[in-house]
C-alpha cells in the first residue's frame, strides 16, 4: 500500500500531538468515531512513540502514522512502535534509505521546485507541501502543476477551516493535513466528544468537495 493510495482514501489527515500517553487511545478513538481512520502522530513529545504503540495495539482499525520524522532513527523507531506510514517536514538521503529499508509508505516534505525535483528523483511522486500558506499556497500549487503534472501534494501547516476545501479542490492535491480537529485545549481537557464532533463536521464538509473520497474517510 503506497502513500498516495492512503491519502486518496482519506482526504483529511489530522495531526495528533499529545503530552500524556494515556490520552492516545481515547483521542484516536474520538477521531475514529467522527469518521477519520488515517491519523498522524507528531513525534514532538516523549509520549508520541508509546502513543503510536498503544493505538496500533488497541485500535487496529486506525491507520496511525508518525509525523515530524527528521532522521533515520525516527523511521526505525516509528516502525517498531507500529506506525504504518511516515511524514517528514523535509527530506534527506538518510531518511530515504531508512524508509526503503523498512518499506514504509512515506510522505516527504517539500516547499520549492528544487525540492520537488529532488523528491521525484528519489522516487516520490506524492509529497507534503509544507508550510503551505507561507510557501505560496494555492498560487504555488497551480504554478508547479504544469512542470510536475505527475506529482500530488498534501498541503499542511497553517491551513484552516476557511480555506482547506479550496486546497482540496486543486487537481494536484490528494489530501490536506489539519490540526483544528484536535485543538490543544480539547485534548488537554480530554474533551473527546468535542474532538469527535469536529471530526464528524469536517468529514461532512469534505463530502461537498469535488474529487474526494469522503466515504472511505468516513470509515465505511
Amino acid at each position: 500500500m503506497d502513500i498516495r493510495f492512503l491519502l486518496e482514501s482519506a482526504p483529511v489527515l489530522p495531526l495528533l500531538r499529545i503530552e500524556r500517553e494515556e490520552d492516545a487511545v481515547p483521542l484516536a478513538g474520538a477521531l475514529l468515531d467522527g469518521g477519520i481512520v488515517l491519523q498522524e502522530m507528531a513525534l514532538r513529545t516523549p509520549a508520541a512513540l508509546p502513543a503510536i504503540a498503544r493505538i496500533a495495539n488497541e485500535l487496529p482499525e486506525v491507520i496511525v502514522g508518525a509525523g515530524t520524522v527528521r532522521k533515520a532513527d525516527d523511521v526505525y523507531a516509528a516502525r517498531d512502535a507500529g506506525a504504518r506510514f511516515g511524514v517528514s517536514p523535509g527530506i534527506t538521503p538518510e531518511i530515504v534509505m531508512a524508509v526503503d529499508d523498512v518499506e514504509m509508505p512515506f510522505l516527504p516534505g517539500v516547499a520549492t521546485p528544487s525540492e520537488i525535483q529532488g523528491a521525484v528523483d528519489l522516487g516520490f511522486l506524492t509529497c507534503k507541501f509544507f508550510p503551505a500558506p507561507a510557501s505560496g499556497g494555492l498560487t504555488f500549487l497551480r504554478a508547479v502543476h504544469g512542470p510536475f503534472p505527475d506529482v500530488a501534494f498534501c498541503p499542511t501547516g497553517g491551513l484552516d477551516r476557511a480555506n482547506y476545501r479550496r486546497y482540496l479542490a486543486e487537481p494536484n492535491v490528494v489530501s490536506v493535513g489539519v490540526s483544528w480537529i484536535t485543538p490543544p485545549e480539547a485534548v488537554a481537557a480530554r474533551a473527546w466528544g468535542r474532538v469527535a464532533e469536529l471530526a464528524r463536521a469536517t468529514v461532512d464538509e469534505v463530502r461537498n468537495v469535488p474529487g474526494t473520497v469522503p466515504a472511505v474517510a468516513a470509515g465505511s
